[in-house]
């Protein structure tokens, strides 16, 4: 995990942890319309296990930074939804992370790095829960 980022000023030091700015790429990710979801096969299937026990469903799944003093790099694994054009989503997901980053935290991203691991198909949940439901019955 990444070390706070301290800044210094006259009056003291402000940190800012990796988890905070992963949070906020996560969060401005999730505003792009066409993001279905957010990390690979098994971290998607054991977010789905955590839902079930009551566990939140974690804002940072998917997304990993690397935080330095003044700077920051993003790498989020993503779901697109079907139909969607990927360089442009890549781009617009790109385009918020670094503007909400550089707002709330002050920090300069020099790269958010997007990886499409899936597509997300109309209709795919009730398909694949019909499925599991005829082999219990």
């Amino acid at each position: 995990m990444p070390v706070p980022r301290e800044r210094a000023h006259d009056h003291g030091h402000t940190t800012i942890a990796g988890d905070v700015v992963a949070k906020i790429a996560g969060v401005a990710a999730r505003e792009i319309s066409g993001v279905h979801d957010f990390g690979t096969g098994p971290a998607r299937a054991f977010g789905a296990f955590k839902g079930r026990l009551g566990a939140e469903d974690g804002v940072t799944r998917g997304i990993a930074v690397e935080v330095g003093e003044r700077q920051a790099a993003v790498d989020i694994d993503l779901v697109v939804d079907y139909g969607v054009a990927i360089p442009d989503l890549a781009a617009a997901v790109r385009d918020h992370v670094i503007t909400a980053v550089g707002q709330m935290c002050g920090l300069e991203v020099t790269e958010v790095n997007v990886a499409v691991d899936d597509v997300y198909l109309p209709g795919q949940d009730q398909s694949s829960g019909a499925r599991e439901g005829a082999r219990v019955q």
